[in-house]
């Protein structure tokens, strides 16, 4: 049996990657310094969330930026990477020596295989828990009174009532708009400094300046007893900062930076409670596509350095790939769209663009050997 991988497997790898590498690093930076930092200026200022504080945020994010644009980079690097082959005539001798297009065309997906494997890894742990940091570490700083905890949620503080708040969305219906908190916990305290009351609500919504409470249900404490009381509804006049916890909750329940098992689990509570899931139910059937679409576009960049890429520049490659990378991320995104407005199965959404692409890049593959 003929051993695998051979030395022409490990130098197109080593091209392709360093390639796909050089083009993760400008792109990712290019996004952290357009996309994230020079967003945060505005913002520096407020509280106590200074330039070092703002550059600290976008460095949490990073590993975030990574996951989003490694696709991108994937495909970018392999054009350049496999063009770079090309031009030094080193494909044609490779082909001479008689390894297929077939051959080389896997040699440079498992390369890229390792890479992907890396990136889900951290789209499910470090990516998730950096953006974190970084959203706990900006409420904190740009509000004394609201602050982000990592497992308990949203925490907010009004004079003696601290609230905690476990999921929550900003919701509208024919014009109004408003925020709306789930699983919400009052805690009072006297002016003894002890505990006295915990004030259990379903839900809470914001409306003209005050807290409408539902399924209530309240436990006050006195010296030597405690007296548990549950009505259907009440409202709590509250000076609260509704914007600031509305901007706290687009931080820290915002799907698209979610785990898949937290992705599931938001599925199931709202499946359960009569809400709508459709935008985790895209971030969670894109978490399982994403090595897909790696795949997908490298498979469709690779033919083109079996042609007319022999002749031409690093600009012409690089072209192609960002021409690439975004008419797929744009078919696929249009689907996603239609599959969250007419309400088909996200898998079918994700799986057609993909399946187009590969057949395109079949029937290219069968055009250049022509």
């Amino acid at each position: 049996m003929k051993p695998f991988p051979k030395i022409h497997d490990l130098y197109i790898g080593r091209v392709v990657l360093g390639a796909v590498l050089l083009a993760w690093t400008v792109l990712v930076g290019i996004d952290a310094i357009i996309g994230g930092l020079l967003n945060e200026i505005s913002d520096v200022g407020t509280g106590k969330y200074d330039f070092m504080a703002a550059a600290t945020n976008v460095a949490y994010t990073l590993p975030r930026r990574a996951y989003m644009l490694f696709p991108y980079a994937a495909v970018i690097g392999a054009v350049i990477g496999l063009g770079q082959v090309a031009v030094s005539s080193e494909l044609t001798v490779l082909r001479a020596i008689g390894l297929s297009r077939r051959r080389i065309s896997l040699s440079v997906i498992l390369s890229l295989t390792v890479l992907t494997a890396l990136m889900v890894v951290n789209g499910e742990t470090l990516a998730p828990w950096a953006q974190r940091r970084a959203d706990t570490l900006k409420a904190a700083a740009k509000s004394n009174d609201v602050i982000v905890a990592q497992y308990s949620g949203l925490w907010a503080r009004e004079g003696d009532v601290f609230l905690n708040a476990q999921t929550g969305q900003e919701r509208s219906d024919n014009g109004r708009q408003w925020l709306e908190l789930n699983d919400v916990r009052l805690f009072e305290l006297g002016e003894d400094g002890r505990l006295a009351s915990i004030t259990h609500a379903g839900s809470a919504e914001h409306s003209k300046g005050e807290w409408i409470l539902r399924k209530v249900q309240r436990t006050r404490f006195d010296e030597k007893s405690a007296v548990r009381t549950v009505v259907a509804e009440e409202r709590w006049t509250s000076r609260l900062d509704a914007a600031a916890l509305a901007a706290s909750t687009r931080n820290i329940w915002r799907p698209r930076y979610m785990t898949a098992e937290q992705l599931k689990g938001g599925i199931e509570y709202r499946t359960r409670n009569g809400l709508d899931s459709s935008e985790f139910q895209e971030h969670y059937w894109g978490r399982w596509f994403y090595p897909v679409n790696v795949l997908v576009l490298c498979l469709l960049a690779i033919p083109f350095a079996f042609g007319s890429l022999r002749s031409g520049g690093l600009g012409k490659r690089l072209f192609i790939g960002i021409v690439f990378s975004l008419g797929f991320w744009l078919v696929q995104t249009q689907f996603v769209r239609l599959a969250g407005v007419f309400k088909f199965d996200y898998r079918i959404a994700y799986m057609i663009p993909a399946l187009v692409m590969v057949g395109l890049s079949v029937w290219l593959f069968k055009r250049r050997s022509g």
